[in-house]
């Protein structure tokens, strides 16, 4: 048995990568930046419409190509390593993800087209560190209306949304509710460490909203896949850093020689490399088993969230060591990496939490409970 994705998934990776270094390089990163995060809409359209990305996991009958997580997590790498900052995360991998699992058919219908052609752009907010046990409450309005009250911190691209998901927690177990014309709604951008990326907090104030039929244990699924996705992204960001410190080794001459030939040098890079690997077999199984394994899939994205975390970070940190001066400069990329990965780490579950999450799969003592393996 074999984890590695398919010719044609990694083929759809090159293909992606080819069209960002040409499309999005990191002067155009640099660029958008300076407006908080804004993206060409013409990138964007031509990922959803023209490479299908937006569509990859999402079925034929609702838009999408009806291909598998895998496909998707290899387009994820591939942003990851060029710092994409459109909001990809949040509308593809977070709240496409959410719509999947909703049982309301009719709302997959009218939603989910338009965001596989790029048309529309959702977030997905709650309240507090979990999505499972958010703090926003919903107030019954007749049929499946409501009104949402309470606060939606650090929303993932949340100002630049045209439709908002948000998680609320009910006698009944967590929900699912939809909030249009979400760019209406009194947003309080906030000043992220990761420039490249939106990041707003909004305060729901009987806030008229649709529920979304969801489970909590299809929530727990949809969080588990988030985490998948988003350690993709990582396991792109370390490769890439990985990369830079190389080559950066391989060219910089200090006493008549290159400065990767230096024991200290040669083997931080040799023990990134076996890190990086370590994730990619990690990121790379857990794509399988969502794929083909699902009864699996809370341990194996659990495994994957904890190893593409830790090790974005620690390379992150060490291509900046090991580039010296130029590496914490502005001017050099080292350090949008470093930021990219420190923000990252606090999205979802930590690697610590990630670890205890298997601990609780597994029936080992843990001190930190969660649900849903």
């Amino acid at each position: 048995m074999s984890y590695i994705p398919s010719d044609e998934a990694l083929e759809l990776g090159a293909v992606v990568r080819r069209f960002l270094d040409k499309h999005s390089p990191e002067d155009t990163v640099r660029d958008r930046m300076s407006d908080a995060g804004s993206y060409d809409p013409q990138v964007w359209r031509t990922l959803a419409v023209e490479l299908g990305v937006h569509g990859l996991a999402v079925p034929e009958e609702f838009g999408g190509s009806g291909a598998g997580l895998t496909e998707l997590g290899m387009v994820f790498q591939e942003l990851g390593r060029n710092l994409y900052g459109a909001p990809i995360l949040a509308s593809v991998g977070f709240a496409t993800t959410v719509l999947l699992y909703c049982t309301d058919t009719a709302a997959r219908q009218e939603l989910l087209p338009p965001l596989v052609s790029g048309e529309m752009v959702a977030a997905v907010a709650w309240g507090g560190p979990d999505p499972s046990r958010s703090s926003v409450t919903a107030t019954a309005a007749g049929g499946e209306s409501a009104t949402l009250n309470g606060l939606a911190d650090y929303v993932l691209s949340g100002p630049q949304a045209d439709i908002l998901l948000v998680s609320v927690t009910t006698a009944d177990g967590p929900e699912m509710y939809a909030v249009e014309d979400a760019r209406r709604l009194p947003w309080h951008e906030i000043t992220p460490l990761d420039q490249t990326r939106k990041l707003g907090h909004v305060e729901l104030r009987a806030v008229p909203a649709r529920r979304l039929s969801i489970t909590g244990d299809a929530l727990d699924r949809a969080v588990d896949i988030w985490t998948l996705l988003l350690a993709a992204e990582q396991l792109g960001g370390a490769a890439q850093v990985l990369e830079q410190a190389v080559d950066y080794a391989r060219t910089r001459i200090q006493f008549g020689r290159p400065i990767g030939s230096f024991q200290a040098i040669k083997h931080r890079c040799a023990d990134l490399l076996v890190a990086v690997e370590l994730a990619r077999s990690v990121v790379w199984h857990g794509l399988w088993t969502a794929d083909h394994d699902p009864q699996d899939l809370a341990i194996a994205a659990a495994l994957a969230g904890s190893a593409a975390t830790d090790t974005y970070m620690r390379a992150a940190a060490e291509n900046v060591q090991i580039h010296g001066g130029i590496g914490f400069t502005w001017e050099h990329p080292a350090h949008l990496y470093l930021k990219r990965a420190k923000a990252s780490s606090l999205l979802l579950r930590s690697p610590a939490q990630n670890r205890d999450r298997v601990g609780m799969c597994l029936e080992l003592p843990s001190g930190v409970e969660y649900v849903g393996c």
